[in-house]
C-alpha cells in the first residue's frame, strides 16, 4: 500500500481500509463524511469494533517519541487538561494506548444517546460526536 503523507482522520481512516488518500479527504469531515470513511463493513453506522481501529492508528501515528504514551504535546489538544487527567488513572501524566482507547470508548457511548452500539451521520455531527472525532482525526 502507498500513502502519501496527509494529517489528520482522513489518512488514518483510509490507511486501516487499506485504501491510498485523496489529499481532498485530509480536510475536517462531517458525520457523514466520517461514517463513509469509517464503515468498514458498509452498514451506514459506526460501531465501536471500527472506532477503535481508527483510534488505534491514531495513537500509533501520534506516538512520536517511541515510549508508548502520549504526552500533552503529542495529543495536540485532542484532550483538555481535565480530559488527560481524567484518562490518566495512573497519574504519570501520559496516555497509554489502553488509556487511549478507554477514552474513545467513553466518548463513544456519550455519542450513542440510544445505546444501540453504532453512531449514524446524526449523532457523529452532535457535540459528543464531534467529540469523539476529534481523538480519532
Amino acid at each position: 500500500m502507498t500513502l502519501r503523507f496527509i494529517s489528520g482522520f482522513a489518512a488514518v481512516a483510509f490507511a486501516v481500509s487499506g485504501l491510498s488518500v485523496p489529499a481532498a479527504l485530509a480536510k475536517p469531515v462531517s458525520g457523514a463524511s466520517a461514517v463513509k470513511m469509517i464503515d468498514i463493513d458498509n452498514d451506514g453506522t459506526v460501531d465501536m469494533k471500527e472506532i477503535e481501529a481508527v483510534a488505534s492508528a491514531t495513537f500509533d501515528r501520534l506516538e512520536k517519541d517511541s515510549d508508548g504514551t502520549l504526552d500533552a504535546k503529542e495529543l495536540k489538544g485532542r484532550l483538555s487538561k481535565a480530559g488527560v487527567k481524567q484518562a490518566d488513572p495512573d497519574n504519570d501524566g501520559t496516555i497509554d494506548k489502553k488509556e487511549y482507547l478507554a477514552a474513545v470508548g467513553e466518548r463513544f457511548k456519550m455519542a450513542d444517546p440510544d445505546g444501540d452500539g453504532t453512531l449514524d451521520a446524526k449523532e457523529l455531527n452532535s457535540k459528543a460526536g464531534k467529540a469523539l472525532l476529534a481523538l480519532v482525526k
